[in-house]
């Protein structure tokens, strides 16, 4: 499911107009994406947890020409899968 589909199954399921379902999910995300620049954790009981890692500074390697570089440290968003998602999609 991608963003536009869960606007739609949001409006048809709670009965509103497509811009408020998109409104409400626009939020909803922005939210996320504000407590995580922030360095909040997010958790979603029964579904995972968000959070940023921090990586530091390590030697890679261009892969066109081979040539070792320095790869800057940087902060990325992280998903950790629930036990009970887990579960429920290995059956």
């Amino acid at each position: 499911m991608n963003k536009s589909e869960l606007i739609e199954h949001l409006a048809v399921t709670k009965d509103i107009s497509i811009r408020r379902a998109e409104e409400v999910v626009n939020l909803i995300f922005g939210s996320m994406a504000e407590a995580l620049v922030e360095g909040d954790r997010i958790e979603i009981r029964g579904m995972g947890s968000f959070v940023v890692k921090d990586y530091g500074t390590y030697t890679g390697r261009n892969p066109k020409t081979g040539e070792q570089i320095t790869v800057s440290p940087k902060k990325l968003p992280f998903f950790k899968v629930g036990k009970e998602l887990k579960e429920r999609v290995l059956g």
